[in-house]
């Protein structure tokens, strides 16, 4: 019995970690088609661009309504309609033969996708006790990196030449998980906190849902502003690169190569640059024993992540590009050359150590921003809390995706490319500077409101207690 209860429970946390990944599947698909979609519908490179930056800011909106409504009613039946409507908006996109059927498609699925991240944080935030919260927080986070990374593989190689195919099997793969779901585990709310352990124990639940006179409440806990507000400026610099691939394709295109095969390399160069993001993990565990040593530990690991990849990713983005690929190479062995040339080609070799270790350097941020608001919130607040602060990722990714087109555009008239692409992100990284500087704010404020937060929790279980005997 206890083994069937363990397994249901595993099956659970994983089921979350990994279907949430799958809105960041979505992101990472597009910008690799940017150049065969506008040439299918007729408009601009920059138009579809636009159009990931819109999705970037509809999806961090309408996490808001669904993560408010999930702190308090019934997430998974949320959750399952969410990917729903994501997975019937990216069918459409396969659909649409014109720019405006297109953008009103990723609209639609940016709307389902808002549930994904925002109501499924609240379920595995109550499925993990604080001991083992940067581990599995680091999963989360990790889970949302690989997404990225399989979005941009299945754009780049499954659409290469046709670029419906990703979104036809992503949409499949929406209906999946949506029965994934149903075999889920039903998650009380507060059930991993040691302070309410006691309660659910004595067959009481913890009966508090968010209201809207909590909001106060929330901007008045001070390292909540610091986690909001960081977001701002770290996802214009994460918004920015999206633009990866079309970096490396551009220097694929600088050295003589066709725009299919231009295609492939950007897709599979980026991923590959992209790899440290794995290393999120470590800056989970890391953030969990220095927090044990030191409260607001979790910050500051986050904070030196940030600062010190900034000069690592400045340097990636001006290394040379040298590969040697046939002309006519099919799709296997352009990638199998991209491959081999990480061992056989120094400047990619060294490239590829640079970008592993940038990426996980600022792959510390997010499973410590993920455990930073589960430690200061009590339950009812997180799911609310996570969309607030993913609102204004939003707005900062959107604005750095959106941006920084506008910045490889207006420096392309002094520079060709991708010298104009390269110096357009190298730019951007300077928004990581006030990322860390927050970060170290909210290392000053985090002891006070975990403490407060216990506090407040145990003393809800003392009540609760009381009246259910």
């Amino acid at each position: 019995m206890c083994l069937s209860i363990g397994v249901h429970r595993i099956y659970t946390v994983v089921a979350f970690i990994v279907l949430a990944s799958l809105d960041n599947v979505a992101i990472g698909l597009v910008p690799p088609l940017y150049t065969p979609i506008a040439a299918d519908l007729g408009v601009s490179t920059s138009r579809i661009g636009f159009v990931t930056a819109a999705s970037f800011l509809v999806t961090a909106i309408a996490a808001v309504v669904w993560a408010y409504y999930g702190d308090r009613t019934d997430r998974k039946r949320l959750l399952m309609a969410g990917t729903l409507i994501w997975s019937g908006g990216m069918y459409l996109s396969t659909l649409s033969d014109a720019y405006p059927a297109f953008f009103g498609a990723q609209m639609l699925a940016s709307l389902g996708l808002g549930a994904v991240g925002s109501v499924g944080f609240s379920v595995v935030s109550d499925l993990i006790s604080p001991r083992r919260r940067g581990l599995v927080m680091s999963l989360w986070g990790l889970s949302q990196g690989v997404g990225t990374l399989a979005g941009t593989a299945l754009g780049g190689i499954l659409g290469a030449k046709d670029w419906h195919r990703p979104m036809a099997v992503l949409s499949v793969v929406g209906v999946v998980a949506t029965i994934a779901y149903l075999f889920t585990q039903e998650v009380r709310r507060g059930q991993s906190e040691p302070e309410l352990r006691a309660l659910f124990e004595a067959g009481g639940e913890y009966e508090h849902r968010i209201s809207a006179g909590d909001l106060p409440a929330i901007a008045r806990r001070r390292t909540n502003i610091w986690l909001v507000a960081q977001g701002l400026t770290a996802q214009v610099v994460f918004g920015s690169l999206v633009w990866l691939p079309q970096l490396f394709q551009a220097k694929a295109q600088a050295l003589g190569y066709a725009e299919s095969i231009s295609i492939v390399m950007g897709s599979v160069f980026a991923i590959l640059f992209q790899l440290g993001g794995v290393l999120s993990i470590l800056g989970g565990l890391v953030g969990d024993r220095v927090q044990r040593r030191r409260p607001g530990g979790r910050a500051l690991v986050a904070s030196a992540g940030i600062l010190t990849a900034v000069p690592l990713y400045i340097g990636l983005f001006f290394l040379p590009l040298r590969i040697d690929i046939p002309e006519n190479a099919g799709t296997g062995a352009v990638v199998g050359a991209v491959l081999t040339s990480v061992f056989t080609e120094p400047t990619i070799g060294v490239s590829f150590l640079v970008a592993l270790l940038a990426l996980a350097l600022s792959s510390a941020n997010s499973p410590n921003w993920f455990a930073l608001i589960t430690e200061v919130n009590p339950p009812e607040h997180r799911g609310t809390v996570y969309s607030i602060g993913n609102l204004v990722n939003g707005v900062g990714r959107a604005a750095g995706n959106g941006l920084v087109g506008a910045a490889f555009q207006a420096l392309s008239r002094a520079l060709p490319p991708p010298v104009n692409i390269a110096t357009g992100l190298a730019v951007f990284q300077l928004f990581f500077i006030p990322t860390g500087i927050m970060y170290y704010l909210a290392s000053r404020t985090a002891p006070r409101d975990t403490t407060e937060v216990r506090e407040l929790l145990d003393t809800r279980s003392r009540g609760e207690r009381l009246f259910t005997g």
